[in-house]
Formats: C-alpha cells, structure tokens, sequence
C-alpha cells in the first residue's frame, strides 16, 4: 500500500511538469511527514550523508574531462583520423562520424558532449559533401550514445553508487558491447549509403593515417591513463576521474593550444553547473532510496517479483520494458536512482551478474537518449542541424531499431559483457 502511494505521489507531481529531482524531494518529504515517524533530522543528516561518499567525486571530474574535450580540439583530431580509415567507403564520412563518436566515447563518459562534440563538425561536412541533413542526424544521434557505454560513464557511476558495484569492472565491462554497437551502427549506415549511393571519398594513403594518428593520438592516451591505471592499481576510478581531468586540461590547453587560460574559467564553471544539477538529482534520489529503505519496499519488490516464477530470461524481459518505457518521461540519471536500488536485490536472488546487470540498464538509457520526448541526443541533434524533433525521430528509425537487437543480445548474452573485467581481474 505504501509503495503504491509513494509511486503515485511521484508520478503525480512528475505530470505536471515538475522537474524529477524537486518531484523526488517532495514525494520524500509529504510521506515522511504525512506516513511515518521519521524525525526530520534524519532527513537533513541524510541529505549530508548522501553526497559523502568518494565514489561521487568521479561525477564531476568526468563531467569537466568532457568539457575541456568538447571545446578542446580532440574531436575535430579524432574526426580527421576516422575520415583517413574509411572515408573511402559508401556513406564514408558518415561511417567516420560513428567511429569517431566511439572514439570519443572512450574518454568522455558523456551522450550529449558527444554527440555536441563530434556532431557540430560533422553534420555541416556532411550536408556540404550532398548527404541529406535526416541521415547525418540519425547517424549523430545514435553514434552519440556511445559515449555514456564505451569506458568511462556518468550513469555507470551513478549505478555502481545505487548497488555497491566496481565502478572500474563496469568501465571496462562497456569496452566489448561498445566495439559491437559500433560495429552495427556502421553496417546498418553503410548499406543505406550504398543504396542511395552516398559520397564516397578519395582513400587516404597509410602515411596519411599515420600523420592524423599521431595528431590525435593525446586524445587517445586518455583510455591507456583510464585503463591502464584502474588496472595496474596505480590509483581507484574516482582518482582516474581527477587524473581525466588534469590530463584533458593540460592537453587542450599546452598540446593542442585550441583553448587559452582566459576560456579555462568559462570550462570550470559550464562543469560546475552541469555537476550542480547531477548532485541535487542524486541527493533527492538517496532521499527517496532511503525513504524506500526505511518501509523494506526493496525486498519486498523483489519478493513479490519473485513470486512470479519469471526466472532469469522473464525478468530480464521485464525490467527492460519497464526501462524503455521509463525511459519515454525521465533522464538516465533518475531513471538508474530510482530503478536500480528496486530491482537490484530481485536480480542478485536471481544470480545475474551486477556488472552485466549494470551494463544491461546502461544499454537501455542509451536507447531512451535516442527517442522523444525526452531523448536529449534529439535535442541537441535539432539544434546543430535545425530539423525538427518530429523529422528526426523518423530519421532516426534504422539506428535505433539496431540498437534494440543489441539490446537483446547485451542481455541474453552476458559473456559480451563480462568477458574483459574477468581477464583483468576485475571482477
């Protein structure tokens, strides 16, 4: 009963347009005062408390990694160096955009710096070199989503927070997934390209694709400092967020020279308003997990799930319906708050992997960034190109429809997922 007027106090006060993290805060309290005997104190301890803990400073040191990324020169570098690989193909410039989105996927940790980073150069290339502005736009959207599954990843963080889990085997658990999902992405781009006999560009000579290798290779060196890192025991995830951003500093401001120390303070504050939002969202979200906590509605959750004798492959089924169909009102980042600590105990019980599962929610979130009405690639995706959000949900279509059949294999194939963190010892 009380589960049923949490849920419905949420959704509730989330229909009438109210931002999640106010409506989290608010369904909190109106239930602690109205429901229970909670003193109010705890309350304010555990919005104190909810913050503490180190694995949260990893938020944002990869958010301002990304910033200084974004506006940093690494993008038009690493564009430059896919262009020279297989720009020579049907749809080249396209098949560049998705390889170079998965490039930069490896050391962002974010969709929208992504799709914003590779996204503003590419789509106006394209639309030069004759492709229509709806495919671009498609192939952006999608591509972009790479960059919360790759390495490392904000909502990766935010799940291993909710469930205890290694944050370093998740980073490293996205590795595989992420190579296939580029794999598709780009079979799916070049047969379209090669029936509508899209562009196709001069082959770049090997010595050409060793000079934009080593133009773009201070870029790459990020994922040897993330990977190698985190695996040598050199220093924790949260600590390679810090080195991230010491690194992407020093990079786009002494090596590339594409950002002085005059933009350096426009950077830091763009990434503390981003972070400022993450951490209100989050601090809400423990609220609610221990407001969940205190009426043992978890266990209770995955009791009752259990009860219906669904077994591993029926309960995989329906959390990623229950995803993708959360995904159509909420952001990633609320929806793994809320979700997460819910089914998280039923798929222990269940003995899924907590890193397959992790990697599971993530596919999901990528797939809710790429649709309406609150998929933010879309957004962002109209206003580099100036289509409508109507346009560019058809445009969209073929991609995404991919990434639902990764999807299903993400979740009924969990070696993809966890072979690397075990060869690394990770896990």
């Amino acid at each position: 009963m009380n589960a049923a007027i949490i849920f419905g106090l949420l959704i509730a006060l989330m229909l009438t347009g109210m931002p999640i993290s106010i409506s989290l805060g608010l369904t909190v309290l109106t239930f602690i005062v109205t429901m229970t005997h909670v003193p109010m104190e705890s309350v304010a301890l555990k919005l104190f408390t909810g913050i503490e803990k180190w694995e949260i400073m990893a938020i944002p040191f990869f958010i301002l990694a990304g910033n200084f990324l974004t506006h940093g020169g690494v993008a038009r570098r690493m564009i430059n160096f896919a262009t020279s690989l297989v720009g020579h193909f049907h749809g080249g410039l396209a098949l560049a955009s998705i390889l170079a989105c998965a490039m930069f996927a490896l050391v962002c940790g974010s969709s929208v710096a992504t799709v914003v980073a590779i996204g503003s150069i590419v789509l106006p290339a394209m639309v030069a070199h004759g492709y229509p502005a709806r495919f671009g736009a498609g192939v952006i959207i999608t591509a972009g989503s790479l960059g919360i599954l790759m390495l490392p990843s904000i909502p990766k963080v935010i799940y291993a927070i909710s469930t205890n889990t290694s944050i370093g085997a998740l980073f490293v658990a996205g590795l595989l997934p992420g190579s296939l999902l580029t794999l598709m992405l780009c079979s799916v781009t070049w047969y379209i390209s090669k029936k509508n006999n899209y562009p196709r560009m001069a082959k770049a000579t090997w010595l050409e694709r060793l000079k934009f290798f080593q133009k773009s290779v201070w870029g790459l060196m990020l994922v040897v400092i993330i990977v190698g890192g985190i695996y040598s025991g050199i220093f924790t995830a949260t600590e390679a967020a810090a080195m991230a951003a010491v690194y992407s500093f020093f990079v786009a401001i002494y090596v590339y020279k594409d950002l002085t120390l005059k933009d350096v303070p426009k950077v830091l504050r763009d990434a503390a308003n981003m972070s400022a939002m993450l951490l209100y969202i989050i601090t809400n979200a423990v609220l609610f997990s221990f407001v969940l906590a205190n009426e043992n509605m978890p266990n209770r959750l995955a009791e009752w799930i259990l009860s219906m004798n669904l077994g591993q492959d029926g309960f995989l089924l329906l959390v990623n319906l229950i995803l993708l169909g959360a995904g159509n009102f909420m952001d990633p980042s609320s929806i793994i708050l809320i979700m997460a600590p819910i089914f998280f105990p039923a798929a222990m019980q269940l003995g899924i992997n907590p890193v397959h599962f992790g990697i599971l929610i993530d596919v999901n979130m990528e797939v809710g960034l790429c649709h309406p009405p609150v998929g933010l690639n879309l957004y962002v995706a109209s206003g580099i190109s100036g289509l409508g959000i109507t346009e560019l949900t058809k445009a969209v279509l073929p991609w995404l429809g991919t990434m639902l059949v990764f999807l299903v294999i993400v979740t009924y194939w969990p070696w993809l997922t966890l072979v690397v963190p075990q060869a690394m010892g990770m896990m």
